[in-house]
């Protein structure tokens, strides 16, 4: 407890640590109050009733950061922009220049790289922004709209999807943790005053012994995700001795961390974005008097939280983008090279080529662990939904993991800044 405050001490005392907290601290102000302007149009009492046990809208609700609750003019979030980042992360495997920019030219390739996302951020808002206020028009939410209402929404939500990308890049770079992480952490932070009074309004005293279920599960997953997030494998290297005139240099020994959970959450939003899309259209065509229409839209809205195929594709996709995504921010062969260049070897492993085998070998076991790990949280809150019937913990595994990475995250980057200043 003394460190933790001496801690706080160190952060209030250092004016560079302090500026960077207090931007984050007023940008997120400054999110809070958008995300409060509703767009025009909107029939208050439909809404309430349509976003009532609506899982679907409940996840986007998530990467709007709360926006979507009451179709704020940021209603998008954070939505389109890490869309364009997956879709770029994708086309790194499919277009070799796009992977060269991204891990080999540094941090100017990073920077193309982040441009070309923001740009692809656009279309995808528009696109986005448009599929959304169609499905909230076909189910009477907003009311009345002329064909310059429906141009004026259209642009209000893209502006301010950009603008909510422009505030999260502004976070990163000036403030202090990622600025879109931070976002989505607010969003799920905000609603937990109305998520703790829901309960307590729905609250039986012959459930109690399950409420003290649900609390000590909770209590584990917390654990968990912070165990196997902090959890790494070392790989021990040995730095070969070299002499250079009549010194010699290196010989020392250190080690390679291979982080358990290296994906994050990546993996979890990716699979969501995927089976969110089938009941995206499903909602789109529920307007239709063709049966045949009617009839597909069924279908695709039934594929929701509450079917037992929603579980298992669920856990198979972040499963699998576990692995994807790990493959693509970690080249063992590009770390093998390296490693040579630099006249370092794994003790027992010849450098090169056996050394990026062993490290892939390595790396696909540590993987194995994070990627059950997480598809096991994904999961767990639809598990628990289905034996208890309670529906307002049908996205605490995600929001929970959400949550305490962002916060992990944080406290590494305050500690770093802190020992910045001692050194």
């Amino acid at each position: 407890m003394q460190n933790f405050l001496s801690k706080i001490k160190l952060v209030w005392t250092d004016m560079s640590l302090r500026k960077k907290i207090l931007f984050v601290f007023f940008a997120l102000i400054v999110f809070r109050l958008l995300s409060a302007i509703p767009i025009p149009s909107i029939d208050t009492l439909e809404l309430n009733r349509f976003l009532t046990n609506n899982q679907f809208f409940g996840i986007l609700n998530i990467f709007s950061g709360g926006g979507l609750s009451n179709l704020s003019i940021i209603m998008l979030g954070v939505g389109p922009y890490i869309t364009a980042s997956i879709i770029m992360q994708l086309l790194t495997i499919m277009i070799p220049a796009l992977k060269k920019m991204y891990s080999e030219e540094g941090e100017s390739g990073k920077k193309k790289f982040t441009q070309y996302s923001r740009l692809l951020t656009v279309p995808l808002a528009a696109i986005q922004g448009f599929s959304l206020l169609a499905i909230l028009e076909s189910q009477k939410i907003l009311v009345n709209l002329t064909a310059f209402d429906r141009v004026t929404n259209l642009i209000i939500v893209v502006a301010g999807a950009l603008f909510i990308m422009w505030i999260g890049e502004l976070m990163t770079e000036f403030g202090i943790g990622n600025g879109v992480s931070l976002l989505i952490f607010a969003g799920i932070v905000a609603a937990l005053p109305s998520e703790i009074s829901q309960l307590l309004f729905t609250f039986d005293v012959s459930q109690v012994p399950l409420y003290i279920m649900f609390i000590v599960i909770g209590v584990l997953v917390i654990a968990g995700v912070v165990v196997v997030t902090e959890a790494e494998r070392p790989i021990p290297v040995t730095y070969a001795k070299r002499v250079r005139g009549m010194k010699m240099y290196g010989g020392g020994s250190t080690y390679l961390p291979l982080r358990v959970n290296q994906a994050g959450v990546i993996p979890i939003i990716f699979a969501l974005s995927i089976l969110l899309f089938p009941q995206m259209i499903g909602n789109f065509l529920a307007s239709s008097t063709n049966a045949i229409v009617m009839k597909i839209s069924d279908v695709l809205v039934s594929f929701s939280q509450t079917s037992l195929l929603y579980g298992i594709l669920y856990f198979i996709l972040v499963f699998l983008f576990t692995y994807f995504y790990t493959a693509v921010t970690f080249d063992p062969e590009s770390l093998a090279t390296n490693l040579q260049k630099n006249g370092a070897f794994i003790p027992g492993i010849r450098p090169g080529a056996s050394t990026s085998t062993y490290i892939s070998r390595v790396l696909n076991r540590v993987t194995m662990v994070g990627a059950l790990f997480l598809g096991v949280i994904a999961v767990l809150p639809l598990i628990m939904r289905a034996a208890t019937g309670i529906t307002a913990l049908a996205l605490g595994g995600t929001a929970l993991l959400i949550v305490v990475s962002v916060v992990l995250d944080l406290i590494k980057k305050v500690d770093a800044q802190i020992s910045m200043r001692e050194y």
